[in-house]
């Protein structure tokens, strides 16, 4: 068992029947109040980001989530189906609401991790920054860019996103998948 104290950056346990992680913690000591420790915890299968306070009488279950590494191949009407790296006939289907916000950056052969407590998939890992074609782009206007402005185009995998002026079909751009931010232009079209 934990106590509030052991509830430190990256410790996983049970709170309320759900899975959570903790993204950040600070101790609290107020005037004349008992100590509490202030927790930001990340929801292993939703995503939801909470933060609570905690206080030395309470306690929790640790859990042991194992990662296995995992290739996307396809979505196709809410089933997303991946493979082991290297065995692409060993496939696995997850529904949409066990991979959560991050099926809508997913794209073919892209590596993720399985997040697992015993043998039941709690959600996936998609790496923080990805690279993507752009399919559809507007045409920008002379005279247009002095500003810094941003225009919305269409990736690869049918996402909008508001990127800078300079970005044409046929660019490949690197997105922040935590945040859902362009954050530079990768390879510029041939």
């Amino acid at each position: 068992m934990l106590s509030y104290s052991d509830l430190k950056r990256g410790v996983t346990f049970r709170y309320e029947g759900e899975p959570y992680q903790v993204v950040g913690s600070d101790f609290l000591r107020m005037q004349m109040r008992k100590p509490v420790m202030q927790v930001r915890m990340k929801n292993l299968k939703n995503g939801r980001v909470i933060e609570r306070n905690f206080h030395q009488n309470e306690s929790f279950e640790e859990i042991e989530v194992e990662r296995s590494p995992m290739v996307f191949l396809y979505g196709h009407r809410g089933q997303f189906t991946f493979h082991p790296p290297g065995k692409p006939a060993e496939r696995t289907i997850l529904t949409e609401d066990v991979i959560g916000e991050g099926a809508k950056y997913l794209k073919s052969d892209l590596s993720v991790e399985f997040k697992k407590i015993g043998d039941e998939v709690i959600g996936i890992e998609i790496p923080i920054k990805v690279d993507y074609g752009v399919k559809e782009a507007p045409p920008t206007e002379k005279g247009n860019t002095a500003q810094g402005g941003t225009k919305e185009v269409v990736l690869e995998n049918g996402l909008a996103l508001q990127v800078p002026f300079f970005i044409n079909a046929g660019d490949v751009v690197r997105l922040n998948t935590e945040t859902g931010e362009y954050i530079e232009r990768v390879e510029k079209q041939k």
